[in-house]
């Protein structure tokens, strides 16, 4: 299959358009092996169900990208780079929306392999029930990778997976609550999404620093009271929020896996006159979550690097479709992100529509 693949490339005519993408500077590890190689230019479109453009052919040199919500700006930001990435390689990329539901998700993978594409990207929505139709992919020789969340299902195949260092992540989210908590301590609520591997990463570098402060203590105790389902959106964190301020009113503090829901617990303490009374430290990095650290409802994130992810997912597929040697797990270190960081963040120098 591979060579199959390797000669349609090197027949294929190729259309050089520029891209572009954005840039930050944070180091990226590699797990394994060694660097991909750039490729030439190409077209870019969108296609397929739940896509801006449905006149996209069935073939080659398509790759086919199912995101878990297109509604979370963190995947439209990869969605973009994973297009100005392929245009270099003279790929084309069809974008779907699983809109958070693994059915819609496996559907549209089954989808990608009915209609031939080149390789498969995923960002799964649910980490065990990905892996039937990740098989599928397998057995029709399409390759799949992952990019940000991570699949652990005992059956399927990723081909390679370009990601956040999760569980660092969470060890600055931590670090960040123990800034905020010092010496007094007090009672954190944990908005999780147990579905993703990368929220249990999270979480779980978290509670290693939390457990490690309060080691021999009698006192000053960071108490994780609750750990919810915040759903990593909006709406389901400030439900949650909500409802563990009924149960708990002396929060102190909530540690949010992604922004929005982070933004949906701010929500929930200003509908409850508590909004100054509790700490929030979130996890991305994203635009509005930099606004709301710049404004104060949010004290800090471990940011993400989603526009790298994007762009290194397509150049493992590269490597891997010329034979090359590609990293097979590529984490990229998060960097704690305050408000003196937005203070002079130029991404916040342009107003929002709604500022």
């Amino acid at each position: 299959m591979r060579a199959v693949l390797t000669s349609l490339i090197l027949l294929g005519t190729l259309l050089l358009v520029p891209g572009c993408s954005s840039e930050s500077a944070v180091d990226i590890s590699d797990a394994a092996g060694a660097g991909a190689k750039a490729g030439d230019a190409g077209t870019g479109t969108d296609a397929g169900p739940g896509s801006t453009n449905s006149d996209q052919t069935e073939g080659q040199r398509v790759i086919g990208y199912s995101a878990m919500s297109l509604a979370n700006p963190f995947f439209s930001v990869i969605a973009d780079n994973l297009r100005s990435e392929a245009v270099k390689h003279g790929f084309d990329v069809v974008v779907d929306d699983a809109d958070g539901d693994f059915k819609t998700q496996s559907e549209q993978i089954e989808s990608y392999v009915a209609r031939g594409f080149t390789a498969i990207v995923i960002n799964p929505v649910d980490r065990l029930s990905v892996g039937p139709a990740i098989k599928k992919a397998n057995d029709a020789g399409i390759p799949v990778f992952t990019c940000d969340l991570q699949s652990v299902a005992p059956e399927g195949k990723v081909t390679a997976h370009v990601g956040t260092d999760n569980f660092q992540g969470g060890r600055l989210a931590g670090d960040a609550m123990i800034e905020v908590l010092g010496e007094s301590g007090g009672k954190v609520l944990v908005l999780h999404y147990e579905q993703a591997h990368s929220c249990v990463l999270r979480v779980d570098g978290f509670m290693e620093v939390i457990n490690a402060h309060n080691e021999g203590r009698e006192s000053g105790k960071i108490d994780v009271v609750s750990t919810l389902d915040g759903g990593g959106s909006l709406d389901i964190g400030r439900d949650a929020t909500a409802a563990a301020i009924q149960t708990d009113s002396d929060l102190s503090a909530i540690f949010a896996i992604n922004d929005p829901s982070a933004l949906g617990a701010h929500r929930a303490l200003e509908q409850a006159g508590k909004a100054g009374d509790v700490t929030i430290i979130a996890f991305d990095g994203q635009i509005d979550g930099k606004r709301a650290i710049r404004d104060g409802k949010i004290y800090a994130d471990p940011i993400q690097f989603p526009d790298q992810m994007g762009q290194l997912t397509v150049q493992r597929i590269v490597a891997y479709l010329n034979g090359e040697e590609f990293e097979q797990i590529t984490l990229i270190p998060t960097v704690l992100y305050r408000k003196a960081d937005a203070d002079k963040d130029p991404e916040l120098s342009e107003p929002a529509a709604n500022e």
